[in-house]
């Protein structure tokens, strides 16, 4: 695995709450799958047991009859995605296909019947639960009726049950897109509503911080201002009370900032989790950090959240991995109580002459100067980087 990295190890962004993924493929794969009952029509057209008019006529009414299929379920997978359509619309659509079906059935053979599999599924796509319950059944019985007219019941009993059940199973397929979609604007509105908290609370630290130090100042620049001619000296001490209080105003600001932009191992773990799923990694990550491990020092826990965030960007960028697995865990050694985090992959591994690029050297310094290391192994398939900080006895 190449060891090469930028500078900068932020990890790489996965797709936005609320989003949509645009699979494109798989939607028209998801449409298309269902054109498969259609075998028994087009054998039935291509068999030459009807008259060339009658042929030709059927021809025509099943292109109509797909044509309003694929329409439909385009319009409700890619424009509304499985959300309720017009009502004028469902109820035409659907009209329009059950008609035909009665027409084709009743006129062509009973071979036409699979039809009817088209108008319960796109009543269970398009009506509200409360009438696909209905109108699934009715879509049934209408095909059962034409069925036993035309042939007998025992061939037809094999079959009878399918729009019931193929009709049901889309409503049940529509309520889990629609539950998913709105799990999903719940999440991005979650990650809106605590993007502006972060914010408000940005700006009211930030006022806190600023606020006394900002007015300390401007009172104490007019009365240098008043006191320069004729008590300079006097002026002369309130500037240097003036950079006094601009000095510790700007240690408090970085001190802030610093908190604001401190690394923790929780938030690192789900950060992992996410940008290894984006990349289609399997990720075996911990949902959180172990009960055992004690209370770790603010700097050494930030040390090793920053070694995660460098190890989990190598996986991603330069693996090629289908598997990867983070552990952490409280490990006892001659030298002492460790906290260790262990990252490894199924990869390519390291190549034969590493060299040791940006990220990771920032990491070992970073380790380094709570008292901790990195080793990476490559002896093993993939590749194997384990991290550890030292645990205070006090804190076991």
């Amino acid at each position: 695995m190449n060891e090469e990295t930028p500078a900068r190890t932020d990890a790489p962004e996965a797709p936005a709450p609320g989003r949509r993924p645009r699979n494109i493929p798989t939607k028209v794969v998801g449409i298309a799958v269902w054109l498969i009952f259609l075998s028994d029509p087009v054998g039935d057209l291509v068999s030459g047991t009807h008259l060339p008019w009658a042929t030709v006529l059927g021809t025509l009414g099943l292109l109509a009859f797909v044509a309003v299929y694929v329409s439909l379920f385009a319009k409700l997978v890619f424009g509304q995605g499985f959300r309720t359509l017009p009502p004028r619309t469902a109820w035409c659509a659907l009209g329009a296909q059950f008609a035909l079906a009665c027409l084709l059935s009743l006129t062509l053979g009973d071979r036409w019947l699979a039809l009817f599999v088209y108008v319960a599924v796109s009543a269970g796509a398009t009506l509200p639960v409360r009438r696909a319950r209905w109108a699934i059944p009715g879509v049934t019985l209408v095909m059962v009726l034409i069925g036993v007219a035309r042939s007998d019941w025992h061939e037809l009993e094999a079959t009878a049950l399918l729009p019931l059940m193929i009709g049901g199973a889309m409503v049940g397929v529509r309520q889990l897109v629609r539950t998913t979609q709105e799990l999903r604007e719940a999440r991005a509105t979650v990650a809106q509503l605590a993007a502006n908290e972060e914010r408000l609370r940005l700006a009211r630290d930030l006022h806190d911080l600023l606020g006394h130090s900002l007015s300390l100042i401007t009172l104490k620049s007019e009365l240098a201002g008043r006191m320069l001619p004729a008590h300079p000296e006097q002026a002369a001490q309130q500037v240097a009370d003036i950079e006094k209080v601009s000095r510790q105003a700007l240690v408090d600001v970085r001190e802030a900032v610093t908190g604001y932009r401190r690394a923790t191992l929780p938030a690192e773990l789900a950060g992992a989790r996410t940008a290894l799923t984006a990349a289609g990694i399997a990720a075996d990550v911990p949902a959180e950090t172990p009960d055992d491990l004690g209370d770790v020092p603010p700097e050494r826990e930030e040390a090793l959240a920053w070694a995660l965030r460098e190890a989990v960007t190598n996986v991603v960028r330069h693996s090629g991995a289908r598997r990867c697995t983070v552990r952490l865990r409280r490990n006892q050694t001659l030298d002492g109580v460790f906290l260790e985090l262990t990252v490894a992959d199924d990869g390519r591994g390291a190549p034969a002459a590493p060299r040791r690029g940006n990220g990771l050297t920032g990491m070992g310094e970073r380790l380094a100067e709570v008292g901790g290391t990195a080793e990476p192994d490559t002896t093993g398939p993939g590749f194997t980087l384990r991290a550890r900080v030292p645990l205070p006895s006090d804190g076991l």
